[in-house]
């Protein structure tokens, strides 16, 4: 997680260098969140479920859950989420670096 927060930083070390006059303008309403936004607000998203799938074990652990599926569900809830979000670094990543191919 902490290499996709590095990446997100450095792609707008990278914006922040780009020649203003080379810069589109893009117009974006105050009501749509910017792509940064709704990648952090993933993130949040997925590290929460993979805490509540590790208080769901810790709980049937204990025995204050009896039932195993519910459990099950809740971690497989939080594999197929952090799946989604590696397949989703991969993607961006292999974007970035054909950028940067582009630019030499």
């Amino acid at each position: 997680m902490a290499d996709l927060e590095n990446s997100i930083s450095r792609i707008d070390q990278l914006n922040q260098q780009i020649d203003p006059g080379k810069r589109k303008t893009v117009v974006n309403p105050s009501n749509v969140p910017s792509f940064g936004d709704t990648l952090k607000s993933f993130i949040k998203d997925v590290n929460s479920m993979q805490n509540h799938a590790d208080k769901s074990i810790e709980k049937m652990v204990a025995g204050e859950i009896t039932d195993v599926h519910q459990v099950m569900v809740a971690v497989e809830e939080a594999n197929t989420a952090f799946s989604l979000m590696m397949e989703l670094r991969t993607k961006m990543l292999d974007a970035y670096q054909e950028i940067l191919r582009m630019q030499v």
